[in-house]
């Protein structure tokens, strides 16, 4: 079944984001762009480890990339990482309009 199979491929990105702390983390970097650890813990009320921790997972499911610079890691929102939970959240437009066009055939039809 593809839609099952969507959601079990969709399924690591949602564990991610099921944690707040990841959310504000993966928003902080896709509204300021890239940062480091310690810009990160700027913005947040945890401390760097947790911080790194949490990027670790985000990493794990594709939603960051880092790259090195000296010592420290910078770290930016991979847009690729979102591909899978995209096409689930798709299918559920995809849904939406199909009754949405059955609707107005329906209504259509009733007022001839």
């Amino acid at each position: 079944m593809e839609t099952y199979g969507s959601l079990v491929a969709a399924g690591p990105v949602l564990d991610a984001l099921g944690d707040p702390t990841r959310r504000v983390i993966l928003e902080t970097l896709r509204t300021g762009g890239p940062c480091s650890v310690g810009g990160l813990a700027e913005h947040l009320p945890v401390s760097r480890p947790a911080i790194s921790q949490h990027l670790k997972v985000l990493g794990a499911v594709g939603l960051v990339r880092h790259e090195s610079r000296g010592t420290r890691n910078i770290y930016r929102v991979h847009q690729a990482g979102l591909d899978e939970l995209r096409k689930w959240l798709d299918q559920f437009w995809g849904d939406a309009l199909q009754a949405y066009a059955e609707h107005v055939k329906r209504t259509d039809e009733e007022r001839r």
